[in-house]
């Protein structure tokens, strides 16, 4: 499964951004989806998390300002973004972990990247 992520751009601190992840096929069932960023010379963090369509897990750095959604009519999962801080900046990939009719598959998107500067 092809993950395309996109919505990534410059805005000011306080902005909001939507960022979009599209799969390229049905998917029978979503196990986990999932946003994270990796900062220039960071480590990859968890942003936000959903489990099995019920169970979401925020950092505690984005609480209360990121939600993640998903639309299964379009084939996309979302992250949206507000009240952006600088420390946001960095790049953002998609992941989904579920079933096709071929089996259990574990697909990441390319970075979009997220710039909050004024």
């Amino acid at each position: 499964v092809q993950l395309q992520a996109c919505g990534g751009g410059l805005v000011q601190p306080g902005g909001s951004l939507r960022l979009s992840c599209t799969y390229s096929e049905n998917i029978l069932s979503i196990e986990r989806m999932g946003w994270y960023r990796q900062a220039p010379g960071k480590q990859r963090e968890l942003v936000a998390a959903e489990i099995s369509g019920a169970i979401t897990n925020y950092a505690d750095s984005v609480k209360g300002r990121f939600t993640i959604s998903r639309d299964k009519d379009r084939n996309t999962m979302y992250l949206h973004m507000n009240n952006l801080k600088p420390e946001d900046t960095a790049a953002y990939l998609c992941n989904i972990v579920g079933f096709t009719r071929r089996g259990l598959f574990n697909s990441w998107g390319q970075g979009t990247h997220v710039t909050v500067s004024s």
